[in-house]
């Protein structure tokens, strides 16, 4: 690995800056793919083409062979700041070609950028809050500088697509879309003294739900299907955030049949995934949802809604249902024949998603 400023001669050829601000974030789902996209890049890409600008607090960054690494001394922990401030300056300064992961891009100089949904424009009343109002007003900005300057933007399903193009009236063109796709999850070992720890939770005999506590996630439809169907076991894991209704959250508490888990490690994750009677994603809006791609891939079932990109990426391996409609025997419905996810878990791969991101930036890059 290579660190220190790049300039020189460097900066009179067309170079991309990744912005690696999510080295310093926790691991969720964007955060994954974004670090298994960039290690496959760098076994498709040659040396010369591309840098990593990272934070001077960024954790656990992989030996790279072709990305050089860029270490600016600046932190990021507020990421707007860091995006906007000692991000941006490097790209401007060097005349870099920026590449953003995480919906967001530098305001001055956006390049190829990820939208994976534009969540904030399209339900504003889900930000309650002070502080998520906020967040809300700064991705619109985001979703809207991306939609109109970007070089290329990159959307992680056919739907994300259409909203972004219907929304700011774009040329449709100008948005590829590239799916995720799973990667280093499928190394992960499962840490089965979960279930030492949740002795509750028996082989085949539970549901299991994961994610961020917010309110697209629709946990108020399990508390519902809960209530309704008292001899059904759910394991919910995940985080509270800002705009979950923490009405819901505490109701659920109350219930015999929900056991919250709190937050659970990729490998006791992945054991209840394997365990489980089948994985259950009532979210009512998804730009791609990889959580239910990561169940099919330990060999649970998986009942997810029929709205927004859901429909689109799991075709007929899943079982669907309406998160408006929480009144539905969960038993009786993994009764119903699926398709095998053998063919689909072969094509939605982080190396297939990186080969046609490779296509991208030298076709950006000239």
């Amino acid at each position: 690995m290579i660190w220190g400023r790049n300039v020189g001669k460097d900066a009179k050829k067309k170079i991309l800056a990744i912005n690696g601000e999510f080295f310093c974030r926790n691991l969720t789902g964007i955060e994954r793919v974004a670090i298994d996209t960039l290690e496959a890049l760098d076994r498709l890409l040659p040396q010369g083409l591309v840098e990593l600008v990272l934070p001077s607090n960024a954790q656990n960054v992989p030996q790279y062979k072709n990305i050089k690494c860029v270490l600016l001394p600046v932190a990021a922990s507020f990421f707007p700041k860091w995006t906007q401030g000692a991000f941006q300056r490097h790209v401007l300064k060097n005349k870099r070609i920026s590449l953003d992961f995480s919906n967001t891009c530098p305001y001055f100089c956006p390049g190829i950028e990820f939208l994976h949904d534009i969540y904030g424009r399209l339900y504003t009343d889900d930000f309650k809050g002070r502080r998520d109002k906020l967040v809300r007003l700064y991705s619109n900005i985001m979703y809207r500088r991306i939609a109109k300057k970007a070089k290329k933007i990159i959307a992680v399903s056919e739907y994300t697509k259409k909203t972004i193009v219907d929304t700011y009236k774009i040329n449709p063109n100008r948005v590829q879309v590239i799916y995720d796709g799973l990667g280093s999850y499928k190394k992960i070992e499962p840490d089965f003294s979960i279930f030492d720890r949740l002795p509750q939770l028996k082989e085949k005999e539970f549901y299991f739900t994961l994610g961020s506590l917010s309110t697209r996630k629709n946990l108020k439809w399990i508390s519902a299907n809960a209530r309704a169907y008292p001899d059904a076991l759910f394991a919910v894991s995940g985080k509270p955030l800002p705009s979950m209704v923490p009405s819901e959250l505490e109701a659920m508490k109350t219930l015999p049949n929900v056991l919250m888990t709190g937050y659970l490690s990729d490998a006791e994750v992945k054991a209840l995934l394997s365990k489980c009677k089948a994985f259950v994603f009532p979210s009512y809006f998804e730009g791609f949802g990889l959580p239910p791609l990561e169940a099919l891939s330990c060999g649970a079932p998986v009942v997810i809604s029929n709205k927004t990109s859901l429909p689109e990426i799991y075709g007929k391996c899943a079982h669907y249902i309406d998160p408006d409609n929480p009144n539905v025997d969960l038993d009786a419905l993994l009764k119903e024949p699926v398709e095998p996810a053998d063919g689909l878990l072969k094509r939605l791969t982080v190396e297939n998603s990186a080969r046609q991101l490779a296509e991208v930036i030298k076709e950006i890059l000239g």
